[in-house]
């Protein structure tokens, strides 16, 4: 008896393959012509993920239009606008995904300087944001030989604590609103957000201090959270405010604060160091009804404020040269040169217009030197205690004073 040969029953189950096949065809009514386009066209389908690994999400993501401006909020994304095209690709994905508090998601960007430039990009941006942790706790997943990643970003608050946040932050938004008068210009803007967040935070370190959501749910947060909450405000109120971090001269403590635009011009805006009780020396704190707050840090000189702190490199910010909406040069309280019967007009003048707190600055360091020396250690605060008496028939008075020695700022309480 002679053995089939194998290449024979390969090919009877070949020619009924075939015959199905021909059968499916005619049923389902497709000519030849029209199977090959079928065909053709799940090729080229798939064609990208097959020969190039790319799973249909990310493709789907370099095929969307990367929109020029924040269409959902009121943020002016000033470092969006310092990315180059691939990278405000994958600023976009990101803001997506945190958005959706997706646990994971895709970027069409992957290497590790950029992911980190990106996201540090995001986050001075938009600081309603607040329920991400900062850039030292994100994880990536880079795919072997891919342009993209997994990106994972890790999230700070429950549902529930993110809606009392956000409330807070509206509420914030109403009361700051209500205390403006009727067709306040940015700078009045600008002061009473600087006003409002002294007023209502304290300096302090928390879980919750690196955001805006130490500021308006716990009233307490560190240089982070008042730039970032001074942003949310003044960004809210249509008055452009930038994130700026940075260095400390003779510290390894970094800095943030902002940079705000007034009538085309670039002022710092620094409530963090507005924020300071124990300022005046004694114990003048407990004797203010309110903070002594401090303007100084409200459109510093630019000159004065560059002494002490640096932008970091990662990002050029705009230059600050303006001094015109200095809160001093605005109230007639900077000098250039120092005269003792000026500075006693002018704090008598205070005084009469009930000022519980009379503040001047020098626009030079000789000018102050010289009023430090007279007011400060020597006794020609004395002629205005005196006039603060009769003004208010007491036989005495307790004063407090404080300096600032970088801003060359002279404060006096009654």
């Amino acid at each position: 008896m002679r053995k089939r040969k194998p290449w024979k029953i390969i090919f009877i189950i070949l020619l009924v393959l075939a015959i199905s096949l021909g059968v499916f065809i005619y049923q389902q009514q497709y000519e030849p012509s029209d199977l090959l386009v079928k065909v053709g066209e799940g090729l080229l389908d798939n064609a990208p993920e097959i020969f190039s690994g790319e799973p249909k999400e990310v493709r789907d993501l370099r095929k969307q239009e990367v929109a020029d401006t924040d269409t959902e909020g009121t943020s002016q994304e000033y470092y969006f606008g310092l990315l180059n095209e691939e990278e405000q690709r994958g600023y976009r994905e990101m803001i997506d995904g945190i958005k959706a508090r997706e646990k994971e998601f895709y970027l069409t960007i992957y290497d590790d300087d950029t992911v980190n430039k990106v996201y540090h990009a995001v986050l001075m941006d938009h600081p309603e944001l607040f329920w991400v942790h900062n850039r030292k706790q994100v994880y990536k997943t880079t795919f072997s030989d891919a342009n993209y990643c997994m990106f994972s970003p890790g999230y700070s608050y429950t549902d529930e604590e993110m809606q009392e946040i956000q409330a807070a932050a509206e509420n914030a938004c109403q009361e700051v609103s209500a205390l403006l008068p009727e067709g306040a210009d940015d700078y009045e803007k600008a002061k009473t957000v600087y006003t409002y967040l002294i007023d209502n935070a304290e300096y302090q370190e928390s879980e919750d201090d690196q955001s805006m959501a130490g500021i308006f749910w716990k009233k307490q947060a560190v240089c982070a959270g008042y730039a970032g909450a001074a942003q949310y405000l003044l960004e809210y109120l249509g008055v452009p405010c930038i994130y700026v971090e940075g260095s400390t001269a003779g510290s390894t403590e970094g800095h943030a604060w902002n940079i705000i635009t007034l009538n085309g011009e670039y002022y710092y805006f620094d409530a963090t160091n507005g924020d300071q009780p124990e300022f005046l020396e004694g114990d003048a704190v407990q004797l203010a009804e309110h903070k002594t707050i401090i303007y100084d840090y409200l459109c510093p000189f630019p000159s004065e404020y560059e002494m002490t702190y640096t932008p970091s490199e990662e990002f050029p910010v705009p230059e600050c040269t303006a001094t015109a909406m200095n809160f001093y040069v605005l109230n007639q309280g900077c000098f250039d040169s120092y005269d003792y019967q000026e500075i006693l007009a002018y704090c008598q003048m205070r005084l009469n217009n009930g000022a519980a707190v009379v503040r001047f600055k020098f626009s030079s360091q000789e000018a102050f030197d010289q009023a430090k020396a007279e007011w400060i250690n020597g006794d020609a605060i004395q002629e205005a205690a005196r006039y603060y008496m009769t003004l208010y028939g007491m036989s005495q008075v307790e004063y407090h004073y404080g300096i600032l020695e970088n801003l060359k700022t002279i404060y006096y309480m009654f």
